[in-house]
């Protein structure tokens, strides 16, 4: 699997959530991994930042957070560059993934969960 460094947008410490459980099979993957939460902590040896930290080379982002909350992320995100941004169930936002293919983004409305466990990451 070739190796894409991911941005998990909406991490939690929480095991319960799913960002905490995309981070720890993003890190079994042997993916690079950087996240940012609302509040800092660790996750399978990942720092969650919060704010909106100066990131280099992200090819993926995989957000967790709801389309209520995505607009102040906007500018942050497509100012980072990414090849793809995962939309998962529960994040679809269609005038986000407007403004993404107008900047050449791959939008990708699926689960990283299952585009891990079924090879298609």
């Amino acid at each position: 699997m070739e190796t894409k460094k991911t941005l998990v947008l909406g991490a939690s410490t929480n095991p319960a959530r799913y960002s905490n459980m995309a981070i720890i099979k993003l890190v079994r993957h042997e993916q690079p991994v950087c996240a940012i939460g609302l509040r800092p902590g660790m996750v399978a040896g990942v720092e969650i930042l919060t704010g909106k930290p100066a990131l280099k080379q992200v090819h993926t982002i995989t957000m967790y957070i709801n389309p209520k909350r995505q607009p102040e992320y906007y500018d942050y995100l497509i100012d980072l560059k990414p090849k793809r941004v995962i939309f998962n169930p529960g994040t679809e936002n269609p005038t986000f993934y407007e403004m993404l293919k107008k900047e050449g983004v791959e939008v990708d409305p699926a689960c990283t969960l299952v585009l891990l466990a079924s090879q298609q990451y």
